[in-house]
């Protein structure tokens, strides 16, 4: 009987995954007999485990090896984590990221990938999680490098996923999705990127503040500017709760400074976590002048999300901060209404999140590089973001050079918004073009 290489290869690799005990788990929909096999056998991949997904879908665990250096291929190789539901060779794939880490749990359906009841990639970014090498060089996380992750990842699966690829995700994974497409714009055939900001000028923050302006009715906005002077003038009394807080936790302030600058700095952002996280009939909730010490600090804490400021929580989303110190930009927002009341000058800069071993370097041209893209070349680009959302204050536009592209607007909408979140005529136009793009029809889902 003749049997060929690639035979040998998969048989090896069922027997491998039978030793290892990797059966699918019970309750779990049934894989293709042989796609463990073959995703194995994909070069650079590895298998890592499997466990049931949140839509009754197998889940597998990878690991995909990629250069440290895509520039310089020779300077050594890391273990980039994802997660891949797998429904059919056939179907289309959705590349989706978060920007981040996998985390433990597994990942749920992206919008694009019900509608197109299509397989899903989840990536993590290399620097986050356990995606980076032993030493990491902090010069080799940028844009490029992270889209040249995804464009090996790509051309590695494509071969096994002949079906239509879309690329997606939410905040900075949306913005992921633009740049792997600004340098690899054939990798995938559409890109849906919801609430993705586009700070072009770092030097330039007027755009955020002219948003907190007009956001919302001008009682809400009265209100929170209240909120934030009530939460400094009982600076002793927030902060002492704040730092009892920390005690109980053994959270620490070196890298921010103080529970003091965390708390300003917190405070100073405020009216930009209340829009992009709450719902449009969360004024009601803002508390009065007359509100006690207890119900202020609560209320500040959950808005504002206080622990994110402690060195524990800050650790894993070093590589976040330093994206942002180096080229994605950040907005920090004036408040002279607080006049009198700060204490901290420069803490909303971005030092204040990145330990000071690590250089910062400020790379002015990247992201006017990519606008300049999208609106000159970009195509089959489709933004999603929220009235309400002052993050995306900012907001990627098309222009004469964009084709076949789309921007929507959720009336109301936070920071969390969906196409089902639109208005039935803009839904149904990106619904239609999304499956378009994958090769689908109304009619006929493929």
């Amino acid at each position: 009987m003749k049997i060929t290489m690639k035979r040998l290869v998969t048989v090896a690799a069922v027997a491998v995954l039978a030793l290892t005990g990797l059966a699918a788990p019970a309750g779990a929909a049934p894989l293709d007999d042989d796609i463990r096999a073959r995703i194995a056998a994909v070069p650079g991949m590895r298998l890592v485990g499997e466990r049931p997904g949140t839509d009754g879908q197998t889940v597998l665990d990878l690991a995909f090896r990629q250069p440290i250096d895509h520039h310089r291929p020779e300077r050594g190789s890391f273990e980039q984590r994802l997660t891949l539901v797998h429904k059919s060779v056939d179907r289309p794939m959705v590349l989706y990221s978060n920007g981040y880490d996998l985390g433990s749990t597994p990942q749920r359906p992206t919008e694009p990938t019900v509608l197109l009841d299509a397989n899903q990639i989840t990536t993590e970014q290399r620097f986050f999680g356990t995606s980076k090498a032993a030493d990491q060089d902090w010069s080799t996380l940028t844009i490029w490098q992270a889209a040249s992750d995804h464009h090996r990842l790509v051309a590695a699966l494509k071969q096994l996923y002949r079906g239509a690829w879309i690329s997606t995700g939410g905040s900075k994974g949306g913005m992921t999705a633009v740049y792997h497409r600004r340098f690899y714009p054939d990798d995938v055939a559409g890109t849906v990127a919801y609430s993705a900001p586009n700070n072009t000028d770092d030097r330039d923050d007027r755009a955020y503040d002219a948003g907190l302006a007009r956001v919302g009715t001008p009682e809400c906005r009265a209100a929170l500017i209240e909120v934030q002077r009530q939460a400094l003038m009982r600076r002793e009394a927030m902060t002492q709760r704040y730092g009892r807080w920390a005690e109980e936790q053994k959270a620490t302030f070196r890298t921010v400074g103080s529970a003091d600058r965390a708390f300003e700095l917190a405070v100073l952002r405020l009216p930009m976590m209340f829009w992009m996280h709450q719902p449009a009939d969360a004024c009601a909730t803002v508390p009065g002048t007359d509100a006690s010490d207890d119900a202020l600090y609560a209320w500040v804490a959950g808005v504002t999300l206080l622990p994110v400021y402690t060195d524990q929580s800050l650790e894993p989303y070093t590589p976040y901060f330093y994206q942002l110190g180096t080229q994605l930009g950040y907005a920090t927002f004036s408040a002279p209404y607080l006049e009198g009341l700060l204490r901290h000058p420069g803490v909303q800069e971005l030092r204040s999140y990145v330990p000071r071993e690590i250089p910062l370097h400020f790379q002015r041209g990247a992201m006017a590089d990519i606008d300049r893209w999208v609106r000159a070349d970009g195509r089959s680009l489709m933004f999603v973001n929220g009235q309400n959302d002052v993050s995306v204050a900012e907001p990627f536009r098309l222009g004469r050079g964009t084709r076949d592209s789309y921007v929507f607007e959720v009336g109301d909408g936070s920071h969390h918004v969906s196409v089902k979140g639109l208005p039935p005529a803009d839904a149904d136009r990106a619904t239609a073009a999304l499956r378009r793009w994958a090769g689908q029809t109304r009619a006929g889902r493929g």
